[in-house]
């Protein structure tokens, strides 16, 4: 099912989500709601506090980037990924500059810098134990999608100029004075269409 983003202000984005104990028609659904959201709204990743939810899980599907993976000579791994309980356990001391975006902040880009390459732990849908390195493009997706795990946004990422500079911006948005393709959820307001 399709369901409303909720909007930089709701205080559901900034709580550390709570790991996921087992395998449930619940999370399931979580999942896959969160992977019909993602592909309605046309981004490559999705975390459970931007929906609203509590639980430790993350979605990525990034085949729509399949030509940027060729020119950096990676492979793609199945799309779309699923991360439960996800752990980022090494990170390379090498970092990258590149410009964010997310749906919870819709109309705002940034640059961030984050290391380059990372080792993550976590359970995929079948709730089977993993461990993969991941670089580039999609590390950066992976972190920007566990910080959502830790309660943290990408603009956190900024400097405090950079979010001086945005405050009018950000507090419109906070408002659910903002536009968007998909539907949103702001804080003090209901869901928005």
């Amino acid at each position: 099912m399709i369901l409303p983003v909720y909007l930089l202000g709701k205080p559901e984005l900034r709580k550390v989500t709570e790991d996921i104990p087992e395998d449930s028609e619940a999370v399931q659904t979580l999942i896959d709601d969160l992977l019909e959201t993602m592909h309605h709204a046309k981004v490559i990743g999705l975390a459970a506090p931007q929906l609203g939810c509590s639980e430790r899980v993350f979605v990525v599907d990034v085949s729509l980037m399949d030509k940027d993976f060729q020119e950096e000579g990676l492979l793609m791994p199945d799309q779309p990924m699923i991360f439960i309980n996800p752990e980022i356990v090494e990170v390379s001391e090498s970092e990258a500059q590149f410009e964010e975006g997310c749906l919870s902040i819709p109309e705002i880009h940034e640059d961030v810098m984050r290391p380059d390459k990372i080792r993550v732990l976590y359970l995929d849908r079948d709730f089977q134990e993993q461990e993969d390195t991941y670089e580039g493009m999609l590390a950066r997706v992976i972190q920007h999608e566990h910080d959502h795990l830790e309660g943290v946004l990408f603009i956190d990422h900024i400097t405090a100029l950079r979010r001086r500079l945005l405050k009018r911006k950000l507090k419109d948005i906070s408002a659910g004075e903002t536009e968007a393709e998909y539907p949103v959820y702001a804080r003090g307001r209901g869901a928005l269409v």
